[in-house]
């Protein structure tokens, strides 16, 4: 009887031992304190997708990590811009990475959202079968390509190739699917295309299923896809913590555009405690070649947006012609602009 109560106490401690474990690697406390503290002390939370043009939000999370301050603000990864727009609108996130068709769209419907800064400019490419019969653009009527949403720049952009090959619409079936699963889709030849930010034109490429067709700027020079946005309610309260965010962005933009190894270690550190993707497929997107993706200068300007504008209008995704300064508030990009590079080097335990 005695022997089996120890066997059993600790077996109880086992269990425990291991249960405190699991929450202590899985759980994400910062964020659960975080709601615990009052308002105006509370770090905001920023939602993400895993893919390149988004990149400066984990990079200024863990090089901040490093710096006096400490950490700016809770990222926060989401796997679909759909996702993002609910957490958005319900205040479960208070700042976003989102593509700027769907801002334009939000704010349209009276979402109390600002563009304060954009996530990258190029990176973003139509991607085909390999050894499949498209060999020009002309070659997808009447072929399946996806998209990560209708409110997406990536849609707008096949929209301005269709414009230049005479393809009228309804002649290319467009489906809205996840940026991760698209690579997967190609491969079993359930889409015949796809049109994304990097990592995953990088990912059909590497893996040789995948042949990259053109690039976005091919057809869109300056190409813009993702934006930082932020509620309207943190800009009235906290435009202390918005403008810090908004440093934080700048300063990572510059740092990745500093070097090639600043990128080769941000494709390390971002692959593997961030993105959960392979360091080696990020390094590629990063660095093949380097202006792949374009992470400076990134204020946002006022042409960029109203060609987006006049195309979601033109296609019939938007029926208000909004202005510029209606959803965007400049002032923290144009106090960013005097911002310099972070200083941290690869193996560093500090950052200024």
């Amino acid at each position: 009887m005695r022997l089996r109560t120890k066997v059993t106490l600790v077996a109880l401690g086992w269990l425990l031992l291991i249960s405190g474990l699991q929450a202590y690697l899985n759980v994400n406390w910062a964020a659960v304190l975080n709601d615990y503290r009052a308002l105006d002390q509370r770090k905001i939370t920023v939602a993400y997708l895993p893919v390149t043009c988004q990149l400066t939000c984990p990079v200024t999370d863990y090089i901040s990590k490093y710096s006096l301050s400490g950490e700016e603000f809770l990222p926060r990864m989401f796997q679909a811009l759909p996702e993002i727009k609910e957490a958005l609108i319900s205040n479960r996130v208070q700042a976003a990475f989102i593509v700027a068709p769907m801002a334009l769209a939000l704010k349209a419907q009276g979402v109390p959202i600002k563009v304060v800064y954009l996530g990258h400019r190029y990176g973003s490419a139509v991607v085909v079968q390999k050894n499949g019969p498209i060999k020009t653009f002309a070659d997808m009527r009447g072929k399946t390509i996806a998209i990560p949403s209708r409110f997406s720049d990536e849609r707008l952009l096949l929209f301005r190739a269709m414009k230049v090959w005479g393809i009228k619409p309804g002649e290319i079936k467009m489906v809205e699917m996840a940026p991760p699963d698209v690579s997967g889709a190609l491969a079993v030849h359930a889409i015949d295309g796809f049109v994304m930010g990097e990592p995953f034109p990088s990912q059909a490429e590497m893996a040789g299923y995948g042949r990259i067709l053109f690039q976005a700027r091919d057809y869109w020079p300056d190409y813009m896809s993702c934006i930082l946005v932020v509620r309207q309610d943190l800009i009235d309260r906290r435009p202390d913590v918005v403008q810090v965010l908004v440093d934080g962005i700048a300063r990572s933009g510059l740092w990745l555009d500093t070097s090639k190894p600043h990128r080769e270690e941000a494709a390390d550190f971002v692959g593997r405690f961030y993105y959960n993707q392979k360091p080696a497929l990020l390094k590629w997107a990063l660095t093949k070649p380097m202006d792949r993706v374009v992470y400076s200068p990134l204020a946002p300007r006022k042409v960029d947006f109203d060609m987006v504008r006049d195309l979601m209008i033109e296609t019939g995704v938007l029926d208000k012609r909004l202005d510029f300064s209606e959803y965007t508030d400049i002032r923290f990009s144009d106090n960013a602009r005097s911002q310099t590079s972070w200083k941290y080097e690869p193996g560093l335990a500090t950052a200024k």
